[in-house]
């Protein structure tokens, strides 16, 4: 901690540190930049004397703050999982990060994290913060590994939105700092509109566009491979443990007894070339982004079959599904044509020329081929205790949910869907995103699918017809 704080503390404060090298360079005098670098390392230095931390029966405690004092405290019988993050320069040192999780969305000062704690210590740690769900016994049996990562992963990383997101936020980090004031009027600049002139507008924007997807294609690439390398999903007992991460490695471990189903995210890209990335649906645990992730993009039938390994419920994952019904394909077509036909008199009076029917025309294509995926990807299944749920066509998902862990339902309808004849059915939960969606069902069958998956439902009035919910 005596050296990994100090570091950190420096490169969290480069503003400040450009800003005493701005002042010390108008006022000729060096010493405001030295005066920055030791304040920065004395803060950090000063965060080992006043961290500590316990572990009681009850509750785990820990005690922070330079200038002000914070103690946080966590009951241990709301502790879902525990996680280690270990950067560069912690994995030279053998430290780690070792971070609790409530459930609750924890950021800045209310998190849980231990920065920086022995490695070796983080097995001891994990056993006792977790209690009886890690198996602590030297004779424990292995366990079973549900999925490794390959290399082959890394072709669906070029069909995400992750390099050029970077490429974007670079250009506007630059543009902050100062860099498109000094470019205007540079020599750079002149010679760079010099060559555009020469090739042409055409051959600039190719240019310009195969450098961006080239350099998008790198960057995503390479941000998978670090993000995801040596990735390991195992389940010991009623634990499921992952490690992944190439300079950063990052440890997650789940009690299986909190795990409610899983969701299978197929993007549009990313399905026409087989692959899938598997999110887990556990209390306590977020249902987007990296702390439910449990595979990253990888082929869809190893996404599958861990998925079956963790609920046991092959036809959940993989078994057809029942459609509903004619009103909801019409809305799908609907919506996806409304604005190609209504733009058809628009573009008639205005006189446009032909390069823009062609574009409709390509629209138009494009926007009948995602309301028939859409169409055929809709529906839902509730049988055996799970409630399975599927839509979506750019962003396809597949939410396998256990209905023991269904404690509430929302039927809701729109002005569109009234007319339709349609609803939304809703489920809440505590775990993963805490309410999943089946859309556009048959208004009149959506309180019988709801009473079929919860019994605790099937005997009220509403399901039985004896009243009707007033549905908003």
């Amino acid at each position: 901690m005596l050296l990994v704080h100090p570091v950190h503390e420096v490169l969290q404060q480069i503003p400040l540190l450009v800003g005493s090298v701005v002042l010390g360079s108008a006022t000729g005098n060096p010493l405001w930049t030295v005066a920055a670098v030791a304040l920065m390392v004395a803060f950090g230095l000063a965060r080992w004397f006043t961290t500590s931390y316990r572990i009681e029966p009850g509750e785990v405690q820990l005690r922070t703050g330079v200038l002000q004092r914070k103690t946080l405290s966590v009951p241990r019988n709301r502790i879902r999982s525990v996680s280690t993050d270990a950067r560069l320069l912690h994995r030279l040192l053998g430290l780690t990060v070792l971070q609790i999780s409530t459930g609750q969305e924890a950021k800045g000062d209310t998190k849980f994290a231990l920065d920086a704690v022995e490695a070796g210590e983080v097995p001891r740690l994990r056993a006792i913060l977790l209690a009886d769900a890690v198996p602590v016994a030297d004779d424990a049996p292995p366990g079973q590994e549900l999925a490794r990562w390959q290399p082959s992963w890394l072709r669906y990383s070029p069909l995400s939105w992750t390099g050029l997101a970077m490429i974007i936020t670079a250009v506007g980090v630059l543009y902050q700092a100062g860099i498109g004031v000094a470019l205007d009027n540079s020599q750079l600049a002149r010679s760079g509109l010099d060559v555009a002139q020469r090739l042409g507008v055409a051959v600039t924007v190719a240019v310009v566009v195969v450098a961006l997807v080239t350099l998008s294609v790198v960057l995503s690439v390479l941000q998978s491979l670090i993000a995801y390398a040596n990735l390991v999903l195992r389940r010991d007992a009623d634990v499921l443990h992952l490690r992944h991460g190439l300079l950063r490695v990052r440890e997650h471990t789940y009690d299986m007894r909190r795990l409610r189903g899983g969701t299978l995210r197929e993007p549009l890209l990313v399905r026409m070339f087989g692959g899938a990335r598997l999110d887990a649906v556990m209390t306590g645990v977020g249902g987007e982004g990296q702390a439910s992730l449990l595979l990253p993009p990888c082929p869809a039938d190893t996404a599958r079959d861990v998925l079956t390994d963790l609920i046991e419920q092959p036809d959940a994952v993989a078994g057809p599904l029942r459609s509903h019904g004619p009103a909801a394909v019409r809305r799908r077509w609907t919506r996806a044509l409304a604005v190609p036909v209504l733009a058809v008199p628009v573009l008639l009076v205005v006189g446009v020329p032909a390069w823009v029917w062609i574009g409709w025309a390509v629209a138009t294509a494009g926007a009948i081929a995602v309301a028939a995926d859409r169409a055929r990807a809709l529906g839902h299944r509730v049988d055996e205790g799970w409630l399975v749920a599927r839509a979506g066509s750019l962003e396809r998902r597949r939410d396998c949910l256990d209905t023991a862990g269904i404690i509430g339902w929302t039927v809701r309808q729109t002005l569109l869907q009234r007319r339709a004849g349609v609803a939304t059915l809703i489920a809440a939960t505590a775990a993963g995103q805490k309410h999943y969606r089946v859309i556009d069902v048959p208004a009149d069958q959506a309180w019988s699918i709801a009473a079929s998956a919860t019994p605790w439902l099937a005997g009220s009035a509403w399901s039985e017809g004896l009243a009707r919910p007033d549905l908003r």
